[in-house]
């Protein structure tokens, strides 16, 4: 079977423009809410990196700085394209947490790199107060199993 021909640098980029255009349109009503998980996002990381600073320290003073967490940055998620995640990894060790434009929050994990991810738990934006609980409960799981030797 022949290669078909080449097409010429324009008629790729013709193409391909008008493919991001439609995809585009698609899209666009989908910002606002993916604005607002982001912000939510936002809040639930700047909770959890002030609980992570109060951890480092208790660690450090103990004598075990080497159970240091990295917290990642935010940054649209690696899965769905609607939402956004930051995550928490201590050498194989990782927890995700994943907010959704449709308004949901899944915290995954915690889990080993290379191994299947899970358990995950999802709740709706509005239920502060069980996400506050299941956070917590998720923060210790994840530093219990990343500090395991």
């Amino acid at each position: 079977m022949a290669e078909p021909p080449a097409l010429p640098e324009a008629d790729l980029g013709t193409r391909l423009a008008a493919l991001g255009r439609l995809l585009g349109e698609r899209e666009a009503d989908h910002g606002e809410a993916l604005a607002r998980a982001r912000a939510m996002a936002e809040q639930i990381r700047g909770q959890v990196a002030a609980a992570l600073e109060r951890f480092h320290d208790a660690v450090s003073d103990a004598g075990a700085p080497h159970l240091r967490v990295v917290l990642g940055d935010i940054h649209l998620d690696d899965k769905h394209l609607r939402a956004v995640e930051f995550d928490l990894t201590r050498g194989r060790y990782k927890a995700i947490v994943v907010a959704k434009s449709r308004g949901e929050i899944t915290l995954v994990g915690p889990f080993k790199v290379g191994k299947a991810e899970g358990p995950c738990l999802s709740f709706p934006f509005d239920a502060r107060e069980e996400i506050q609980r299941a956070l917590g409960a998720f923060l210790e799981r994840f530093l219990q199993e990343a500090a395991t030797p």
